[in-house]
C-alpha cells in the first residue's frame, strides 16, 4: 500500500506540474496537428485536389497520431533530461516503492498527456472541417485513445532508456519521422495496393496503424479498414511488448 500511495503521489506531482506549464504544452500538442488538419482537410478539399470525404478518413488519423507520438515524446525527452542533466530520477528512485513502479509512472504519465493532446483535437477537428461524431461512439473512441497513448509512451520508454541523450536530435529524425508518415494516419491502410505492397508491410510493422485503422474502424464502420479486435489486440500487445523492454532499459540505466 505504500508504494501504491507513493505511486499516486508521484503522478499526482507530474499532474500539478503540467497545470503550471499549460501554455507551453498546448503550443507543443496542438500547433502541427493543427496545421496538418487546415491544410490537408480543409485547403486542398476546397481547391479541390482531394475527395470532399477525404477529411473523414484525415481526423480520425490525426487525432490518433496526437495521441500517440504526444505520449511519446512526453515519456522520452523527460527521462533523456532525467538521466543526463537534471538529475530528477535520483529523487524519484528514493521514493518507497519498486524502481519497476517509477518506470511505469513514467509510462503513465505520458500516456496521460498524450490523451489529453488527442481528446484536445477532436473540438479543434470538428470545428476546422465541419464534421461531427456519433456521441454513441466516444466511449469506444475513448479506449483506443487511451490503448493508443499507452503504445507511444511505451515505445517512448524505450527510447528515453536506449539513446544517449547528445544524438536526441537525431531520434526525432530518423524515428519519429518514420513513425508519424508510415502509421496510416493520412490514408486507409487496406487502400495500398500491390504496387506499394512493401510499404504496407512497413506500415503493418508501426503500431501507430493500429490506433489509426482503429479509430476508423468505430467512426467509420461501413470503410474498408482493419478489423477493430485485431487492431485493439495488436494495441495491447504493443503495450506489453515495448513497455516489458522499457522498464528493463529504465532498469538498467537507473541502476549504473
Amino acid at each position: 500500500m505504500t508504494a501504491l500511495r507513493t505511486f499516486n503521489a508521484v503522478l499526482g506531482r507530474d499532474i500539478f506540474v503540467t497545470g503550471r506549464e499549460l501554455p507551453s504544452f498546448l503550443a507543443q500538442v496542438v500547433i502541427q496537428p493543427f496545421f496538418t488538419l487546415f491544410i490537408f482537410g480543409k485547403v486542398l478539399t476546397q481547391i479541390g485536389f482531394v475527395q470532399g470525404n477525404f477529411s473523414e478518413v484525415l481526423l480520425p488519423g490525426v487525432v490518433a497520431l496526437n495521441g500517440f507520438l504526444g505520449a511519446l515524446q512526453n515519456t522520452t525527452l523527460p527521462l533523456v533530461l532525467d538521466f543526463s542533466w537534471t538529475r530528477e530520477i535520483e529523487d524519484r528512485l528514493l521514493a518507497p516503492m519498486p524502481i519497476a513502479m517509477v518506470a511505469v509512472e513514467k509510462m503513465v504519465f505520458g500516456a496521460m498527456r498524450g490523451l489529453l493532446a488527442a481528446i484536445l483535437m477532436i473540438p479543434i477537428g470538428f470545428a476546422i472541417l465541419g464534421l461531427t461524431w456519433p456521441a454513441s461512439s466516444l466511449p469506444l473512441v475513448l479506449v483506443v485513445l487511451v490503448l493508443g497513448s499507452l503504445a507511444g509512451a511505451a515505445i517512448g520508454m524505450v527510447i528515453g532508456t536506449s539513446v544517449p541523450p547528445r544524438r536526441i536530435n537525431i531520434m526525432f529524425a530518423v524515428i519519429l519521422t518514420p513513425l508519424m508518415f508510415t502509421g496510416s494516419t493520412q490514408f486507409p491502410w487496406s487502400s495500398l495496393n500491390d504496387d506499394l505492397l512493401w510499404f504496407k508491410v512497413v506500415c503493418a510493422l508501426n503500431p501507430l496503424t493500429y490506433a489509426s485503422e482503429a479509430m476508423r474502424a468505430v467512426l467509420l464502420p461501413n470503410s474498408q479498414n482493419i478489423a477493430l479486435w485485431i487492431s485493439l489486440l495488436v494495441l495491447v500487445g504493443a503495450i506489453g511488448l515495448f513497455g516489458a523492454i522499457g522498464v528493463r532499459g529504465f532498469m538498467r540505466r537507473a541502476l549504473d
